[in-house]
């Protein structure tokens, strides 16, 4: 697709999703008699598939990923193409954002818009309230690796496919003879991507390799077997490019002959190739670019030559499907599904394909595992893959919509630790947006406003009509506390529960007294990208702001009890969540967007903002707040259905929460045509917008499950397209894990299984007539209440699975409902995680203290933190010996060796000099096979 400008798409979307953003869509012909691919077959139809090469489309190609590295795939048969991405290949460098003339100008800003004098606000915002520089900086690519194999003529029995059981993409065909087979995967556990080619012809597989590069680089061949992609990232903004970066692709052959010289990796006459390619980068983080790329790829690939591609390829397996697998969906099957993918799209509108619905609910996770690990960056507006040096939006974070939307299926679909980034990224915020408050608004805390990038730019960008929204970093805050709910990680929420604050004491000293209705209110503000008279959108106190601060002023008070800390802090913010401006009921029946009844000039606009409360908050509900929840309803009905793609996938969440199965389902119908997503199924705003995908998936898993009112709803807006399925491994806060099966419309049974002890409470349609309760740990009949005629309740207990199903349900199986990481601590106040021993060095050493984190079945996260005695020290070592026969996996900010039982973890190039007293961590995810003990042996050396 062309390329398109961030402010050009601002602009035009100012005007709304005109017509400059619409294409007229794709189009795929229907198969007489389609032949599905052996590997569709095995992955039970959760795969993409098609029997053409991508050509040229990068809509096409097909995405990898292991979080930090990115490949889409295009499965050409003459010359392929894996076009790269490194997850911290950002334009320009680090900057500071804050604008110190603002705090200057803000009481005026203030005056101006309480005297409804918006523009006239709005036009000084931009002469003093602007970051520097004004837009922020783009996510690059690193670049391509091409393979060149020579003509395709005489190609036959073409099949690419991406399976989503196992994250392998796999092209497939017959050419002279022979048949080929290309099978590519991003390995998380060894950081590399792997392509393997094979040929059932001995000594067939000749092909040459290049890399090339949009960014300022150079090719070289380092060794006989390796090519090498060197470059930097492009400049922006005015502020130089400065991310040095590395790729390396290298070839190990079983027959035949390998070179490589000036740029170019020849593989000749080889019976089956295995190719590695490793990237580094230089990014440490958002303050520094000094680190050792050139280590980092080289490191990586020289671990992955060392292992076979069967080990290579069991280990990938092994770390991916501990994730897909927790959850599993069938709704249904018909003929439909046995057309290829892009197919199913263009004529998903006049067929019935339910099982396409499960499709894209397992790809949205797939993308999430792909985009999104511990010690990653988080998933950005296109998660991990770009391919142009000036993307729609720079695809960094857009914090008033997409990053948020990035992550709801997170911890619903069971990928809690695939939201880690995000909080990494929030403790980052805290800092680069503490300077931004101070230099902009003279206050405490932090702030970020309606973007942020790379670098954590936390300023106002792209104008006062977008930009001036202060409320983005309370957003990202809000989902501290939210994460908590479903983990009871004590731990992870005395972590950041300074960030969580940090964002409260921002608003405690800004928010200022309404002259007229006496309301505390943001000022500054808007409604996200919405006019409300003309082209004016900054106003005070708009809804969507007042319902952001009401669950970030409740969530730190909550935090604050848990961690029995700041009792004064949270009086403060309990009073000042008490003086926000209630939600309204406008003229229309509608909520109100702002504090006055506007009647907003573009009707259908996308962002529908102020039903934050209905979701992704719990402050609309059906039996809690019946008025508002009508209210909400005739807003989306004046709103309209019809959106972009990322506004439709809000919509299927909005309509589930107003438990409208046949609403809900026909949102997720209307998202799945040809203007809204690509043939590869990546979700077209239009263009490309990775949070619909994210979306939709979280759309579907509201359908199915809800517990945002302190009760388990079970199929609360089950669709009559759904008649007969089952879902296992869903996930409800106050840590729960849910099974569910059905036929003809109605429950069958339900299994539930808790993390602690405890009271559930059950809602569904089958508690208003007979059922059984069973305890399938032991058989028995646990007491329950009926507290309404549809809602059951009753203790539970730790590590227990109950059944409660229709009288004659045959049990099935118990389902194995494996729950993403849960604490290794007490989900009462406590401040202290699972420690072991610490070493104990002399007082000029350092000292490490060993802390499991998070723990599931058959792994655990753990983190180890060293402090630095009396003196200084410019690095560390930590060495110990696991008892239980554990195994790390993956671990970030540490670089480690592990021999059976004993490890030795060294500091990385930025956390080795500590200052006498400073402190610094790293993190692991490890597996084991039963009982998980710390080690007692720790011993900490520096330098």
């Amino acid at each position: 697709m062309s390329e398109v400008t961030r402010r050009g798409l601002l602009t035009a979307g100012a005007a709304g999703a005109g017509a400059v953003l619409l294409p007229a869509g794709w189009t795929a012909i229907a198969r007489a008699d389609p032949a599905t691919p052996p590997q569709v077959r095995a992955a039970d139809d959760m795969a993409l598939w098609y029997d053409e090469p991508a050509g040229a489309d990068w809509l096409r190609a097909l995405p990898l990923g292991n979080g930090r590295l990115g490949a889409m795939v295009f499965g050409n048969v003459d010359t392929d193409r894996l076009q790269l991405n490194e997850d911290t290949i950002w334009a320009g460098g680090p900057y500071d954002s804050a604008n110190p003339r603002g705090a200057g100008a803000l009481a005026e800003i203030r005056r101006l818009v309480f005297a409804d004098q918006w523009t006239q606000a709005q036009n000084l915002i931009n002469q003093t309230m602007m970051g520097s520089p004004g837009g922020q900086l783009a996510y690059q690519p690193v670049g391509n690796l091409r393979l060149a194999f020579g003509s395709a003529n005489g190609m036959a029995q073409y099949h690419r496919t991406l399976d989503l059981t196992t994250a392998t993409v796999t092209t497939s065909y017959t050419l002279g003879g022979v048949r080929y087979q290309r099978e590519v995967f991003a390995s998380t556990p060894d950081q590399v991507i792997v392509v393997r080619l094979t040929a059932d012809r001995a000594n067939a597989i000749t092909f040459t390799a290049t890399f090339d590069s949009p960014q300022r680089s150079s090719v070289a061949s380092p060794d006989p077997a390796t090519i090498a992609l060197d470059g930097t990232s492009g400049s922006m903004e005015g502020v130089t490019g400065s991310v040095r970066f590395l790729a390396l692709a290298t070839a190990v052959a079983t027959g035949g002959t390998v070179s490589s010289s000036g740029g170019t990796l020849r593989v000749s006459g080889a019976t089956s190739v295995t190719l590695l390619i490793s990237i580094g980068s230089s990014y440490v983080d958002f303050r520094a670019v000094d680190g050792d790329y050139q280590g980092i790829a080289r490191t990586h690939l020289d671990a992955a030559r060392t292992v076979g591609h069967d080990e290579l390829r069991s280990r990938h397996l092994a770390d991916y499907q501990a994730l897909f697998n927790r959850v599993s969906i069938d709704l249904g099957r018909t003929a439909a599904a046995d057309q290829p993918t892009d197919v199913r799209i263009a004529q998903h509108a006049s067929v019935d394909d339910p099982q396409f619905s499960a499709l894209l609910f397992q790809y949205g996770r797939y993308l999430l595992i792909s985009s999104s690990r511990p010690g990653s960056q988080p998933a950005n507006l296109q998660g991990v893959w770009n391919d142009s040096m000036t993307p729609p939006w720079d695809s960094k974070y857009t914090i008033n919509a997409n990053l948020p939307m990035n992550y709801w299926p997170a911890d619903t679909t069971n990928l809690s630790e695939c939201f880690l980034p995000v909080f990494d990224m929030v403790r980052d915020l805290a800092v680069s947006g503490a300077r931004t408050a101070q230099a902009q608004y003279g206050a405490g805390g932090w702030v970020t406003h309606h973007n942020t990038d790379g670098w954590r730019g936390s300023s106002v960008v792209d104008g006062a009509f977008w930009g001036m929204w202060p409320t983005g970093g309370a957003w990202l805050a809000t989902l501290v506390w939210e994460h908590y709910q479903f983990t009871g990680d004590v731990t992870f929420l005395q972590t950041n529960y300074p960030a969580m604050k940090g964002a409260a004491q921002f608003f405690l000293n800004t928010l200022v007294t309404h002259p007229n209705l006496g309301y505390l209110v943001t000022n500054p503000s808007n409604s996200p990208e919405i006019a409300h008279h003309g082209d004016a959108s900054v106003c005070a106190g708009p809804t969507m702001d007042n319902q952001i601060l009401r669950d970030l002023f409740e969530g730190v008070a909550r935090a604050s009890e848990v961690l029995g800390v700041d009792p004064t802090l949270r009086t403060q913010v309990r009073a000042a969540r008490d003086r926000l401006a209630p939600m309204r009921i406008g003229s229309r029946g509608n909520v109100q967007e702002w504090l006055a009844d506007w009647v907003e000039p573009e009707r259908n606009h996308r962002h529908v903002s102020h039903l934050y409360g209905l979701h992704p908050s719990n402050q609309i509900t059906r039996r809690g707040t019946p008025q508002l929840f009508e209210a909400a309803r005739r807003t989306l009905e004046i709103r309209g259905d019809d959106g972009t793609g990322w506004s439709l996938a809000w919509k299927i969440n909005f309509w589930a929460r107003l438990e409208d199965a046949a609403r809900a389902h026909k949102l997720l119908r209307d998202l799945v045509r040809t203007d809204r997503l690509a043939p590869n199924m990546f979700d077209l705003h239009p263009p490309f917008q990775i949070d619909g995908n994210f979306g939709a998936t979280s759309g579907i898993a509201e359908m199915l499950l809800q517990s945002h009112n302190g009760e388990l709803h079970l199929l609360p807006a089950l669709p009559t397209a759904w008649p007969g399925g089952q879902v296992a491994g869903l996930r409800g806060r106050g840590g729960y894990t849910v099974a569910m099966a059905w036929r003809d419309g109605q429950a069958d049974e339900f299994h539930v299984r808790a993390d602690r002890d405890g009271t559930v409470r059950l809602r569904a349609r089958l508690f208003t007539g007979s059922f059984t309760l069973t305890d399938v740990t032991d058989g028995s009949t646990p007491s329950a209440t009926r507290p309404e005629t549809d809602v059951v309740q009753f203790a539970v207990h730790a590590g227990r699975t109950y059944r409660l199903a229709r009288p004659g349900v045959s049990p099935t199986p118990t389902p194995t409902l494996s729950a993403s990481p849960t604490p290794s601590v007490s989900p009462t106040p406590s401040l202290s995680p699972t420690l072991s021993p610490s070493s104990s060095p002399p007082p000029s050493g350092a000292r490490a203290t060993y802390a499991i984190t998070g723990s599931w079945p058959g792994g655990f996260q753990g983190e180890v933190t060293v402090t630095a005695g009396a003196a200084p020290i410019q690095g560390w070592a930590v060495t110990w010996t696991f008892p239980n026969g554990q195994v790390i996996n993956q671990m970030w900010s540490g670089a480690h060796t592990q021999s059976g039982a004993n490890v030795r973890v060294t500091n990385v190039s930025y956390n080795g000099s500590l200052p006498a007293g400073g402190s610094t961590t790293f993190g692991f995810l490890a597996s084991v096979g039963g009982t998980n003990n710390p080690p007692t042996d720790l011993v900490c050396t520096s330098t």
